[in-house]
């Protein structure tokens, strides 16, 4: 997917700077995909055994975890697919429904939790700026 799909379609896009985060799971942390992916995006890589360490179940990190997927998937599986086509089609049809105002109100609920876990903690966390 990474090779065939993901790759291809970033190219043809016009993104300047791109920070790619993935999970510590098994198979994409294995060490073909991690030396693909530090050919592609270098030390923009966050990730198990990338130049940047993935911190799991990070707040900082993840808002898209915390809510998207979960909305996605409570959509995707609603109707209860029964085959490979159906689900691909549910899947389809819930991201190609998803406005841009949503993902904007998830990073903005997010960032307002992230201010008040910092000042509660009065220490200094890590920030990484994603852009695209």
């Amino acid at each position: 997917m990474i090779t065939n799909f993901f790759i291809p379609e970033l190219n043809n896009h016009d993104i300047q700077e791109l920070w790619f985060q993935q999970d510590g799971a098994a198979c994409h942390t294995a060490r073909a995909t991690i030396d693909l992916l530090i050919d592609t995006f270098g030390d923009h890589l966050i990730s198990r055994f990338g130049p940047v360490n993935w911190l799991p179940r990070s707040c900082d990190l993840t808002p898209l975890d915390y809510f998207l997927w979960g909305y996605v998937k409570s959509l995707v599986y609603a109707d209860k697919p029964r085959t490979l086509d159906h689900s691909e089609d549910n899947i389809r049809h819930v991201i190609a429904d998803i406005r841009p105002q949503m993902l904007e109100k998830v990073i903005e609920n997010w960032t307002s939790r992230l201010d008040y876990i910092r000042s509660s903690r009065g220490s200094h966390m890590p920030e990484i700026i994603f852009k695209m």
